[in-house]
Order: C-alpha cells, then sequence, then structure tokens
C-alpha cells in the first residue's frame, strides 16, 4: 500500500480537532496531514456507522437480534425500521468521523507550505467528507481561511454543499494526476476519481438541491449532461473495463486483479489502517458479520439480506455467487449464503445446538434462530490473514459509472442508448440482454450490481422508493427519514445548526 497508512498515524494523535485546528499540528508536513485525512476514509469501510446507515435503512440488509445476540439495546432494528433519533451510537459517530476527516483536509488547505497537488489532493478528500455530511444530514459545518487568515465559519444548506463540492472537485481536477494504467492498490484521488464522484453529485443534484427531502425531484437535462461527460471522461481514458470475474473486485488481490476500481480504499495484510479506531480493525468488518461461528472464517452470525431482495435476482446471474472461494481451506461459497452450508471437503456444518446449518430466506428482525436468513459474503475472505485482509475497499467501481451513464441517458428520454449500456454489464454478469429500460429495471440493476456496498440507501432515495414498506417494516415512513437527524451534542453547542424537520 505504500507510506500513507504508516504516515497517517506515526506522527502525533491527531483525534482532538476542531475544523480550523488540529491540536499541536503546526509541525507536521502538509504530506503528512494529507494521509491523515485519506486515513479517516476508511471509516467509510466498516460494518457499523455510515456504512450500516447507507444499508441497513433499505430493502437490502437487516441485522437480525438472535437471543440476546446482535440486540445491542435495538441500534440495529432501529435503523431498518427507521425509528432512529439524534443519539443513536451510529449517527452520532458518522458525523464526527466525517467533520473530522473535513477538519483534517481543511488543515491542509490552510498550510502555506501545500504545493499546488496536495491542495488539490486535499480539494478531493475535502469533498469526500462534505458529500457524505451533505448526503446523510443535508446541513454541513463548514469553516474557512480568508485572505487575511481569519477563520470564517458557517453552516452550508445542502444545495450550498452541492455548489461547494462542485467547485473544489472542478478546481482540483487540472492539478490531479490521471490514474495507472494498470490496476494499482492507491488511496491517491485521480483525476477519474473526481469525475466519477462529480457524476455522483449531478445524478443526484435533483435530491441535494430540492429543498425538502419529499421531492418532488427534476431531473434537468443539463444536470444529465454534466453526468454523461464525466463518465464519458473516465470510459474513454481506456484505464478501466468490467471483471469477466465480477468477485475479482474484493478478492485479497483485488487491487491487482480487477480494472473496475475507479477509487479505493487500500488495505496491506496485517495492517490496520486506523489504529486510532477499534471499530474499524481492517476489512473482517466486511466479511465477519453475517458468518456463522461454526464457519470458516468463524464470524459473528448477524447480518442478512431480505428475501424479497434476493428473490429479485435472475437465477442465472453470476452476482448471486455460489462457488467455493478456496477448497484447500474451507467450503465457504462467494455472493449470497443460502441453504446447507458446508465445512471442508464438502462436509455439512451444524449451529450450535447441533441443528443443521441451513440458511432460509426467511427471517425476523427480533427473535430469529442462528440458521434463519441469508447471508451476503461479497467481500472476498483472506484465508491468510483472517483479521486484517488485502482487500481494498471499492467505492466507486466502473460498473458505476457505466450505469450513472445510463440512467443520465434513461432521464433524457434516450432509453435504447441507456438500455445498450446496461446490458454491456449484464452481459459480464452471465445474463441475457434486457429488452427495455425503465426506472425500476435501472434501479434492480443497480441493487444487483451494487449490494452491500454503501450506495443502497442513495439509489432508493432518488427513485422514491426509500420509504416504501419492506419486510419486518410494513407501512411506509415519513419522508424526513431520508435525512438523519443533527447529533442532539451538535444542536446545543453550534446556533447555527437547525436539526432536520421530523425529529
Amino acid at each position: 500500500m505504500g507510506c500513507l497508512t504508516l504516515a497517517s498515524y506515526s506522527c502525533t494523535d491527531l483525534q482532538d480537532v476542531a475544523l480550523d485546528k488540529v491540536i499541536d499540528g503546526s509541525s507536521i508536513s502538509p504530506q503528512q496531514l494529507l494521509a491523515s485525512a485519506y486515513g479517516r476514509m476508511y471509516v467509510y469501510a466498516s460494518n457499523r456507522d455510515a456504512f450500516a446507515l447507507n444499508e441497513h435503512s433499505t430493502d437490502e440488509l437487516q441485522g437480525p437480534t438472535r437471543g440476546t445476540d446482535w440486540d445491542d439495546n435495538g441500534q440495529w432494528r432501529q435503523i431498518h425500521e427507521h425509528t432512529w433519533g439524534a443519539t443513536h451510537d451510529f449517527v452520532v459517530t458518522s458525523w464526527d468521523d466525517f467533520n473530522l476527516g473535513h477538519a483534517l483536509a481543511n488543515e491542509v488547505l490552510n498550510n502555506p507550505n501545500s504545493s499546488q497537488q496536495v491542495r488539490a489532493e486535499a480539494l478531493f478528500v475535502r469533498s469526500f467528507f462534505i458529500y457524505q455530511i451533505m448526503d446523510l444530514f443535508g446541513q454541513v459545518p463548514f469553516n474557512e481561511v480568508d485572505g487575511s487568515g481569519l477563520v470564517q465559519s458557517s453552516v452550508l444548506s445542502r444545495a450550498e454543499a452541492f455548489d461547494r463540492v462542485v467547485t473544489d472537485l472542478e478546481t482540483a481536477l487540472p492539478s490531479l494526476e490521471s490514474a495507472p494504467a494498470a490496476p494499482s492498490q492507491n488511496i491517491k484521488a485521480t483525476k477519474e476519481a473526481a469525475q466519477a464522484l462529480l457524476a455522483k453529485l449531478y445524478l443526484n443534484k435533483a435530491v441535494y438541491t430540492n429543498g425538502s427531502p419529499a421531492g418532488p425531484f427534476t431531473f434537468n437535462a443539463a444536470d444529465m449532461d454534466q453526468v454523461i461527460a464525466n463518465c464519458d471522461a473516465i470510459i474513454n481514458s481506456g484505464k478501466f473495463s468490467l471483471s469477466e470475474n465480477y468477485f475479482d473486485n474484493w478478492d485479497p488481490q483485488n487491487h491487482l486483479k480487477s480494472k473496475e476500481l475507479v477509487f479505493n480504499f487500500p488495505y496491506t495484510a496485517g495492517v490496520n489502517p486506523n489504529p486510532n479506531k477499534d471499530n474499524y480493525a481492517g476489512n473482517q468488518r466486511m466479511v465477519y458479520p453475517g458468518l456463522h461461528y461454526n464457519q470458516n472464517p468463524s464470524g459473528w452470525n448477524g447480518f442478512t439480506t431480505l428475501a424479497d431482495f434476493y428473490n429479485s435476482f435472475e437465477d442465472d446471474d453470476a452476482r448471486l455467487g455460489g462457488e467455493v472461494i478456496d477448497p484447500t481451506v474451507s467450503g465457504i461459497t462467494n455472493g449470497f449464503l443460502v441453504g446447507q452450508q458446508k465445512g471442508l471437503n464438502g462436509v455439512d456444518l451444524t449451529d450450535r445446538q447441533g441443528n443443521p446449518l441451513v440458511y432460509t430466506p426467511d427471517c425476523p428482525l427480533n427473535g430469529a434462530n442462528e440458521r434463519q436468513g441469508i447471508r451476503i459474503l461479497k467481500v472476498q475472505p483472506d484465508f491468510n490473514n483472517p483479521i486484517n485482509g488485502d482487500n481494498d475497499f471499492a467505492f466507486i467501481r466502473y460498473a458505476d459509472v457505466l450505469l450513472m451513464k445510463a440512467e443520465a441517458l434513461l432521464r433524457k428520454g434516450n432509453a435504447s442508448e441507456g438500455l445498450t449500456i446496461v446490458n454491456q454489464v449484464r452481459a459480464a454478469r452471465g445474463l441475457a440482454a434486457a429488452s427495455a429500460l425503465t426506472e425500476a429495471s435501472l434501479l434492480a440493476e443497480r441493487g444487483h450490481e451494487f449490494y452491500f456496498e454503501g450506495w443502497r440507501r442513495n439509489d432508493l432515495i432518488r427513485f422514491d422508493k426509500f420509504n416504501d414498506p419492506v419486510i419486518n417494516r410494513s407501512s411506509a415512513s415519513p419522508v424526513t427519514r431520508r435525512l438523519f437527524p443533527i447529533p442532539q451534542k451538535e444542536i446545543e453547542i453550534n446556533p447555527n445548526l437547525t436539526q432536520n424537520d421530523g425529529y
């Protein structure tokens, strides 16, 4: 991975930080500060906090309570049932983590010794964190040093935050380097990463600038043209392509096997990239949540997908998985784990009571037994390094670039050209060409392609489906749930923040 992880935490403790100043940070070089800001991105690659808010709140994932296991004072159920509040641990921690990353990026930008290249990367990193705050919470506390050297503090509305991120990314683009021609284990911001984030912004502009999370959302042709232009820049670079094996994108050697990683967080085997954050002990957090204790790797027997989501796949979709990952060490398979689970040499596994370990589609949110629920194993175990594997976290993939362009074309009324792109992705996943493209079919395709990658909430809101009833949430939730609350402690200390509607 290089020196970024080591640089992030070898110089000082950067935990106590305000948006305008890192404590005792004056002796730290801009490169070290930038490495620390990059390092905060790892908080997203976890089974908790922001990743959980974006996944468990949807029709794709839930964290059922099994006896006393996974109760955690109901915090997983609250996310799935859309009953979270302003003191929910994941809400508070997500706010803190992303604002800390924002602050660390500000330190780089406020440092007079930062080079143009370093400043460009810092603008991208700050844009990443502001994007997350804007997407989850709407309002963004923002501090900036003006020409006189004074810190100017404000709170950006969602629309203002959108404009700020677009401006920062466009400012950074000319000074960012292009992505390497070959797959790379590189967290460094590139032109293509910035273009992909710009495409994501413009695709959701109708949501971010509406003024109300309720909508309705109007997707302007000019915004869709921006999506297409940014996606075309990535496509025409010739540096990315769809993986022949879908699960190569999450293999322990995905930084060498996959050419889909437009922007990824690199992991190095055996190294915790964020030692100041115990909850983020490497990518075990993406492997262990659903696996049973008696499987190899031995997991935590938690998360499941929902039966309706699993049943929405076509039978021959390669994204379902089902292949034994490494028969020399384990009988575990990739993708969705359903039915009788196998150990080494095909031996039938049992649960802790001796019952056949058969994963069933139906699973209550409270009172489930050890065997209920289809599990997801998308990030492939690194059997040589079961705690901290070598798999990079794929934040934006080339498939997303293609499907963002297809959606922009569809919203402009050009369904036929969008369908051609969708069928390109479907062919790579072993599926026959679809005959038509609609909003419903495109949302389904995105769900099948990007499950357990942290984008489902974002997609469902844009397609006006986030509040629809799902299994274990039998009635529609209020549209105000499309934004999370500002943590109560922040409301009490910052008079410029206003609590979001519905909280």
